[in-house]
């Protein structure tokens, strides 16, 4: 059936144009806003999930709660500083000038990035990256979710012990002098950026720092308490199971949407992360299968996420073949590094890093830009890389040297810049909890528990826990004193 124009209300044909405009491409747009969505997916509710999961029980709701706060503090603080520290306007070569991001005629603008190349398909011109073909706010959210699950990697190192206080002040101090510095060197037009340093969709941005960082700040803040590191058992290990699902099927969009268009790049950027995740699990899997007699759930999360976090650097810059080969590497040098190197050397033995982030990200992030330096393939980085003829070592390309290097930045950055933030965090307020409260876990901290268990030789205390009497058992009511009714 077709409308004809003259019948429609001027009125509505104003508002379409000014909603639609010609330079909007609305598959890109609803790609980008897809994967956004999928990387926050990761987040809230995947990493929280999982966090609460992994821990013993009396840290499960701290340990999701962690994450939760971040995720929301960290959204804030970008739209109305971060993003233009991030992306915005050139301050010094590594950061760009604070501001918001909150603007309407900013947000609903058309998306604009540093100058690069455009990308080509059959010799026509694609979506350019520099200016993508939707509004600024669909570029402002996906960098937002990014910057979100950044932070919420770091507390993976923190869980079980740091003072949420601490934790509520670290968050926007470290999204502000650490990430904004990363994200502009290698993305936003920074000196890594114009030097060609790979990073398509955050394995230095992203994992390299919050695994340098949680490491550093377990340093600062210490171990947890000597029985909780002997036994830390997960209290669902389903439920881990299910955060991990999310955190795996949400990295179609990590990596698919770092080419801020629906083309070819973003295709290659999902088969190739899903195919490294695969490889990656099934590889610690069987190293625990041969080494250790049996094959360990939480293992073979570890290698999924290696897999993940190793391809992240170059998903969409290497052939299907590569991507095997780094899921080959990134579940066995991790695994290696964290077996053995682990139990070896007394440095790692002395920082209590709680989930391993130093080595299930900043390992496995450095591991992936170095192999992005050796496979980037030639014809899949003109279509991405703002630095022409660009090229893996094995197509005869010196990447290898530049990836080292923006990684050293990353590394010397962090571990500088996050053991600062500590010091003076830890000036105001303890960064470690109280004893009392390492003892007793969620209670004393949040007075919430994960699960409302009884039996189990606890004494329930019905002054202190909210609630009637008909949330109990009548052998609970009969010891507490409450009134039974029949």
């Amino acid at each position: 059936m077709t409308v004809n124009a003259s019948s429609v209300p001027l009125a509505y044909q104003a508002y379409t144009s000014a909603a639609v405009p010609e330079w909007l491409n609305k598959g890109d747009n609803a790609w980008q806003m897809t994967a956004a969505t999928l990387v926050g997916l990761q987040s809230v509710p995947g990493l929280v999930i999982l966090y609460g999961s992994i821990v013993k029980k009396k840290w499960a709701v701290n340990s999701a709660f962690m994450a939760l706060y971040a995720f929301a503090a960290v959204v804030i603080c970008w739209v109305v500083w971060a993003y233009k520290m991030s992306f915005g306007e050139e301050l010094l070569p590594f950061w760009g000038k604070a501001g918001p991001a909150l603007g309407q005629r900013f947000l609903i603008g058309q998306a604009s990035l540093p100058a690069t190349q455009h990308y080509y398909r059959n010799g026509t011109i694609e979506t350019a990256l520099a200016t993508p073909f939707y509004p600024m706010a669909s570029l402002v959210w996906y960098q937002g979710v990014f910057a979100a699950i950044t932070l919420i990697l770091v507390a993976g190192s923190l869980l079980g012990r740091m003072n949420i206080r601490a934790w509520m002040m670290f968050v926007p101090l470290w999204l502000t002098f650490s990430y904004t510095v990363g994200a502009f060197s290698l993305w936003g037009g920074g000196f890594l950026y114009h030097w060609g340093v790979i990073d398509f969709s955050g394995g230095y941005v992203i994992h390299l720092s919050s695994g340098v960082a949680g490491i550093t700040a377990a340093f600062w803040v210490g171990p947890r308490t000597k029985i909780d590191r002997e036994r830390f058992p997960p209290n669902n290990v389903l439920l881990m199971l299910a955060g991990a699902g999310m955190l795996w099927m949400g990295w179609s969009g990590f990596n698919g949407g770092g080419p801020y268009s629906a083309n070819i790049d973003s295709s290659m950027a999902v088969i190739n992360t899903n195919i490294c995740a695969a490889t990656s699990l099934l590889v610690w899997t069987w190293l625990d299968v041969i080494f250790f007699g049996k094959p360990s759930v939480i293992g073979a999360v570890q290698g999924m996420i290696t897999g993940l976090v190793c391809i992240t650097p170059g998903a969409g810059l290497v052939q299907g073949w590569a991507a095997i080969v780094m899921g080959v590497l990134s579940g066995s040098v991790p695994w290696f590094t964290m077996m053995v190197v682990h139990k070896k050397w007394w440095l790692l033995q002395s920082i209590d890093d709680t989930l391993g982030v130093f080595h299930t990200h900043a390992v496995a992030g450095y591991l992936g830009g170095i192999l992005t330096g050796l496979f980037a393939e030639p014809v899949l980085c003109s279509l991405f890389l703002p630095v022409t003829n660009s090229r893996g070592g094995v197509y005869g390309g010196v990447q290898i040297l530049k990836q080292i290097v923006g990684g050293a930045f990353v590394i010397g950055w962090n571990i500088v810049v996050t053991s600062i933030i500590c010091v003076a965090i830890g000036l105001i307020i303890p960064l470690r909890m109280p004893e009392e409260e390492l003892l007793i876990g969620d209670d004393a901290v949040h007075g919430e528990e994960a699960y409302a268990l009884w039996g189990d030789g606890e004494k329930y205390d019905n002054t202190k826990h909210s609630g009637t009497s008909d949330d109990l058992t009548p052998q609970h009511k009969a010891s507490s004193g409450a009134t039974q009714v029949v």
